[in-house]
């Protein structure tokens, strides 16, 4: 690849680890803080949870749309990653938990916009015969990034959350500049919308299918998503907060480093393989985290954080070959927070209903997902592709 293009490139997977670092930093914090000192029910964590990601679903396919406006427009995602850092010093000020939700919605409507233009210009700045792997690279970064904020987290936890928000500030501003360095550089590849040809790039699976298969994985690994997953690892395993927090975050980081594999099969094998297999492992990681041990409930989280992490890059790189690929990759993040956001008040709705004992103690909320599962295998195994 050329210079500029390959050192554009490398600053958006920097943007991903900065982004998340102050991302995740913020998420137990925030979680801790609604649950202990704001003494929040578990449905009320699932409201803060997906108040986030509710905004961000639409403000992921208006940048989309507002892409193809003008990629000048690009420049708008890298300001609102910069908004995030004023909005997080909002959280040290609330009485309820009802105004942390508020504040939530302010974050997913900021990081909305800005990091569905981030995945779009890594997609289409890559070549097509690297580009699951460049981007499942770029994920990979962010996971990692998940790993040091939990650490960073339970390091700083006598910070208090103001101390903390500093620190989340610092890194969102930082993320911010990168972004703007990286557009400027990649600015000749952001194509947002192309006229559609019979000879020119095309997806190799459906988008459509796609879409619904991402909808329907998104529900399901939703109890992975957010507060709710600290709170609920923490009381279900007698778990301290630090040692939660620390634990999840290896959890994601190795499921985000084992997904790449998924990645370079999905370039150089079958697209269509490779979804079916993460729809298979995320069908089933809710009923294995439903078992209440360590050992069965992290298994759980590590299915479908490796189900999600290795369907992303292959989602990307199909879309990015749709006519309208800033639109396609914008609704596909819409499409996933919308699912995760349904997937998140289910599991908040359903918290109340306890435990039934069957030889093993079994949590119900995580059971009511076994629909959504039997209903993603059948959507994956009817999928067609060009392999």
């Amino acid at each position: 690849m050329e210079r500029e293009r390959l050192a554009g490139i490398i600053l958006l997977i920097i943007s991903a680890f900065t982004g998340t670092m102050a991302f995740r930093l913020a998420t137990p914090a925030i979680a801790f803080y609604t649950r202990d000192v704001l003494k929040a029910s578990m449905l009320s964590i699932s409201i803060v949870s997906m108040s986030f990601v509710l905004a961000r679903a639409f403000t992921s396919v208006f940048g989309g749309l507002l892409l193809e406006r003008g990629k000048r427009l690009v420049y708008i995602g890298a300001l609102a990653m910069m908004g995030n850092a004023f909005a997080v010093q909002l959280y040290p000020l609330t009485s309820n938990w009802f105004q942390v939700a508020g504040i939530k919605l302010l974050n997913g409507f900021l990081n909305g916009l800005s990091w569905p233009m981030a995945q779009f210009v890594i997609a289409v700045a890559t070549p097509n015969e690297i580009r699951a792997r460049i981007t499942s690279v770029y994920f990979f970064f962010g996971s990692l990034a998940s790993l040091l904020g939990n650490y960073v987290y339970a390091y700083t936890v006598g910070w208090g959350l103001s101390g903390q928000m500093w620190i989340s500030s610092a890194f969102f501003l930082l993320t911010g500049f990168i972004m703007v360095s990286s557009y400027a550089l990649l600015y000749g590849w952001i194509v947002p919308r192309r006229k559609r040809t019979s000879n020119g790039e095309r997806p190799s699976l459906d988008p459509r299918k796609v879409l619904i298969i991402a909808s329907l994985m998104a529900v399901i690994v939703a109890f992975t998503s957010g507060e709710i997953t600290y709170v609920y690892v923490s009381e279900a395993l007698g778990m301290a907060k630090g040692t939660t927090a620390t634990l999840i975050g290896w959890t994601g980081f190795l499921a985000a480093l084992l997904s790449y594999g998924v990645s370079w099969l999905a370039d150089v094998r079958s697209e269509r393989r490779m979804v079916i297999l993460t729809s298979f492992l995320a069908a089933i990681s809710p009923i294995l985290a439903a078992v209440k041990s360590a050992p069965t409930v992290f298994l759980g989280i590590f299915l479908a954080l490796f189900a999600f992490q290795s369907f992303r890059p292959i989602s990307r790189k199909v879309l990015a070959s749709y006519h309208r690929s800033s639109l396609a990759i914008g609704g596909v993040n819409g499409v996933q927070n919308l699912s995760t956001f349904a997937g998140g008040m289910l599991f908040g709705v359903t918290y109340s209903l306890g435990e039934v004992h069957l030889g093993v103690t079994l949590n119900l909320a995580l059971l009511t997902f076994l629909p959504v599962s039997l209903a993603l295998l059948f959507e994956s195994v009817k999928l067609k592709g060009r392999d």
